[in-house]
């Protein structure tokens, strides 16, 4: 029974005899040459790739595959230069993939809604986008089959799993368009002319830099926005007529600017005008029913003795 355990693989896994040092220093030379080939294979069909599929993501996703297809064969080559048959080398992948989809289920998850990131195309390299619950805005710079990397405004790196970002609300503010609508309000008081607010409220908008002040009407779905500025009344508050004014802008990243630039121009004009922004009053009105309130007059004041009598 000795003489035939050292004659049979153990368990038709093993080879009999060990691996010599030739045998694994070609397997070795077979990785290496897996790893660089599949590097050149990568450079050589990356334009091609590039031109058939339009999308960045997908393009990135296909060229990692195509590494990793080339890098398996080399593996499965290796395997076979120590000695190792094609069913013991499909046993162990056996093996080691139940294992892994155990131990790693969340990270097939995340593989998973990769794919429907990639197939659903909700954003894509180089969009702007926002995640609203967590208030991050930024640029997507890559997408995985396993996570999202966004490049944020403030100059910082944000990785997020498929799985999490598929749960979240997302903002693409370039998904075809980069021209971006938003909004101002500020507050005037019922004194002021209220149409010339308007008009200067509109003028001021168009004076800034990134802000579009005409042109043909701009398109969302079946609806269609004037692209130059516009200025509504928004309601008539305790204090004053709210005013909201609404623009829109080139560049989605420079919203803060853009704002903060419309808002300064718009107090300028109205500086040399009759128009004044509104703030809180508060009149006191005292009649029979007011009841009674002492009043201090200047002068020396008196002891209690005296003011008792």
């Amino acid at each position: 029974m000795r003489g035939i355990l050292q004659d049979e693989p153990v368990n038709g896994v093993l080879p009999p005899t060990f691996p010599s040092l030739t045998e694994i220093a070609l397997a070795l030379a077979v990785l290496v040459a897996g790893w660089f080939l599949s590097k050149l294979a990568v450079r050589l069909a990356g334009r091609t790739v590039a031109r058939r599929i339009e999308r960045p993501s997908v393009t990135r996703t296909v060229l990692r595959g195509l590494k990793v297809a080339i890098l398996s064969v080399s593996l499965v080559v290796a395997a076979a230069t120590l000695g190792l048959s094609g069913g013991q080398i499909l046993l162990q992948v056996t093996v080691i993939s139940a294992v892994i989809a155990v131990v790693l289920a969340p990270l097939v998850g995340s593989l998973i809604n990769g794919f429907f990131v990639l197939s659903d195309q909700p954003y894509e390299i180089g969009d702007m986008i926002e995640v609203t619950d967590e208030g991050h805005r930024g640029f997507v710079e890559d997408i995985t089959i396993r996570y999202t990397k966004i490049f944020t405004l403030q100059n910082t790196f944000i990785v997020i799993s498929n799985s999490e970002i598929q749960e979240r609300d997302v903002i693409n503010y370039s998904a075809e368009d980069e021209r971006t609508r938003i909004s101002v309000e500020f507050e005037i008081t019922y004194e002021s002319d209220l149409e010339g607010a308007r008009r200067h409220a509109e003028r001021a908008a168009r004076s800034v830099d990134n802000v579009i002040s005409g042109g043909p009407d701009i398109r969302i779905g079946s609806a269609r926005y004037a692209a130059a500025p516009v200025c509504t009344i928004s309601e008539y508050a305790d204090d004053g007529i709210v005013l909201e004014l609404f623009f829109w802008i080139n560049h989605p990243y420079k919203q803060s600017i853009t704002r903060s630039a419309v808002l300064t121009a718009i107090r300028e004009r109205f500086l040399d005008t009759d128009v004044e922004f509104a703030y809180p009053h508060r009149h006191h009105v005292f009649d029979e029913t007011s009841g009674i309130g002492q009043v201090a007059v200047d002068g020396p004041e008196r002891p209690p003795e005296e003011e008792n009598r």
